[in-house]
């Protein structure tokens, strides 16, 4: 699967090592930037095209980095096409796709282990979404808002 990442200085070496675990384990990262440690980088210029790329072909996912994933979470999201999921357990990892089927997963390198992150990743890309009705419907009230501006009308 090609997976795109993209993070900024805080999220750095945890995509450095992602890209690699992502080989390793059969998938085809694009690293969206930065290619160097830069401490004085903003997130947004590689966050975004990381979430560009990944809205831009179908099938394929996304991977945002930063210190708490907050602000990667919400520039992803500007993306239109992207539902990205900032993800902080293992069930919310897996939740994210089989109940949003998020396909961009936000991480804070500052929050957690690199075991843990990579566990997170890793069960975010083995989630089929669950394709349920309830879901379905739901991601296509937020789409619809996100095509037309209007609000899904109230039950």
């Amino acid at each position: 699967m090609r997976v795109f990442l993209g993070s900024d200085h805080a999220g750095y070496e945890l995509k450095e090592h992602l890209v690699g675990w992502l080989k390793a384990n059969g998938h085809e990262p694009v690293d969206c930037g930065p290619s160097v440690y830069d401490a004085l980088d903003d997130y947004p210029p590689f966050v975004l095209r990381a979430a560009e790329a990944t809205a831009a072909e179908p099938g394929s996912l996304g991977i945002v980095l930063g210190g708490s994933g907050n602000g990667e979470a919400i520039a992803a999201n500007k993306v239109k096409g992207v539902r990205a999921a900032l993800v902080w357990s293992e069930s919310t990892a897996t939740l994210a796709r089989e109940h949003n089927d998020a396909n961009v997963i936000s991480l804070g390198a500052r929050q957690y282990s690199l075991e843990e992150a990579t566990r997170f990743v890793e069960l975010f890309l083995a989630t089929p979404y669950s394709g349920e009705s309830r879901h379905t419907r739901r991601i296509d009230m937020i789409s619809e808002y996100e095509n037309d501006g209007k609000l899904p009308p109230l039950p």
